[in-house]
């Protein structure tokens, strides 16, 4: 067997020529990404030094999804999925090019931030929904769960890229670094932009429909759908409640890096090796765990769930016990890797056991439970991290997350002989 065969027996999606024109655009664009995700919150932090306007942030980039999210899903359903790809990339990247003319220019104040983040939260609840379910027009229903351990992997070797190139800037331009690592992203989306427009979609079936039917109907069929599928309805609830209580923690890492994880001698700059050494840790784990997900697949996606929200959990709960750097970065790996894990496996499960038809639905439900919670979450623990101090917002966070997850592994125990 030649090395191009092993390759793709092992990496089925890769064998489409799509896809990988698409998939390596992406991964340029993503590097970007994380460069701003990095550098934004760092930004924030800088000019108000309020754990409260971290989280203030993150209701503007996640209140989209509360509001879009639902009719995305049918909205995109009735679109050509990669040209609505194509629409809210340029979207996106007008968007950072705006923040970084603001920021280079020294004009820029939180409420820039805010409107900026809206935008481009308005951009990502159509183009996530949109963008998952293009995947299977690209490689197909077999190759399917490898496209998406692919994408994961992508975005998360992006995860620790980016943070990893976004350090320079902040150390060595300072007050200017973050301005210019915006200007790089707003450029890395001529890559993925550039390449959809070379792809096709050869999977795409079109929708069979018996007669005209309005949007409202639609909405309802996919939400039967949910109600009657045990499974999904379980996966969509789990991803709710770590939507709310559990990820917008990840927000706070700043505030971590700058206030928990205080040195003695700190200067500007150690302060921001520190965010993004915090932020590449968390981007080493969730890429080991994309990896090991896109070479293995392993059957058994019940107890892998199982495993990657325990490690999250257990991760969370025990950044609020620490005040050690080393530690925390170890701790952050292991919360990468849980969330990585976790979402990956509930994105596979829903892909796989929905209906071509509904598929966009489905899934735009999933990420309303996902995503369109977490303004009030990012609310929340914004609130509890400015009053109670940061570590012990991560205590009540990880607490509640094991409570409320833990019961329904519990009560449920077909989730954990999941197969795929």
């Amino acid at each position: 067997m030649t090395f191009k065969e092993q390759l793709f027996s092992r990496y089925p999606a890769l064998a489409s020529r799509d896809f990988f024109i698409f998939w390596a655009g992406q991964f340029i664009s993503l590097i970007g990404t994380w460069m701003q995700s990095t550098a934004q919150p760092y930004l924030a932090y800088r000019l108000s030094g309020r754990p409260f306007d971290l989280g203030l942030i993150g209701f503007a980039a996640s209140l989209p999804t509360l509001l879009l999210a639902l009719p995305a899903g049918v909205l995109v359903e009735r679109l050509d999925k990669r040209k609505t790809v194509i629409v809210m990339q340029v979207v996106m990247m007008l968007q950072a090019l705006v923040l970084s003319l603001l920021a280079l220019s020294g004009v820029i104040q939180i409420w820039h931030i805010f409107v900026l983040a809206l935008v481009l939260g308005t951009a990502n609840a159509i183009e996530i929904t949109a963008r998952q379910a293009m995947l299977i027009e690209l490689v197909g229903k077999d190759a399917l769960p490898n496209a998406i351990a692919l994408q994961s992997t992508i975005f998360n070797l992006a995860r620790v890229l980016g943070p990893s190139l976004v350090a320079p800037f902040l150390i060595i331009l300072q007050d200017e670094g973050e301005g210019w690592a915006f200007l790089a992203n707003g450029i890395s989306y001529l890559f993925v932009i550039i390449g959809l427009l070379f792809v096709r979609t050869p999977f795409h079936e079109e929708k069979t429909t018996t007669g005209k039917r309005n949007v409202i109907e639609e909405f309802k069929e996919g939400q039967r759908y949910i109600r009657q599928t045990q499974m999904v309805l379980l996966i969509i609830l789990m991803a709710s409640i770590s939507g709310f209580i559990g990820f917008p923690f990840t927000l706070q890492i700043p505030a971590i890096a700058r206030d928990v994880l205080i040195q003695i001698g700190d200067t500007s700059a150690s302060i921001a090796a520190r965010n993004s050494g915090l932020y590449t840790a968390q981007g080493i784990g969730a890429f080991v765990a994309a990896v090991s997900l896109a070479s293995f697949n392993p059957p058994k996606k019940g107890w892998m769930l199982l495993a990657g929200q325990a490690a999250f959990i257990l991760g969370l709960f025990s950044i609020g016990l620490t005040r050690s750097v080393p530690v925390a970065l170890v701790l952050l790996v292991i919360i990468g890797w849980g969330t990585v894990t976790q979402l990956a496996t509930m994105n596979t499960l829903i892909q796989l056991q929905v209906p071509n038809d509904l598929r966009g639905r489905v899934f735009a439900t999933y990420l309303w439970g996902l995503q369109g919670v977490a303004p009030f979450g990012n609310i929340l623990v914004g609130w509890m991290a400015q009053t109670w101090g940061v570590p012990n917002a991560a205590l009540i966070c990880g607490a509640i997350s094991l409570l409320a997850i833990g019961g329904i592994q519990l009560s449920n125990p077909s989730l954990r002989n999941l197969k795929v």
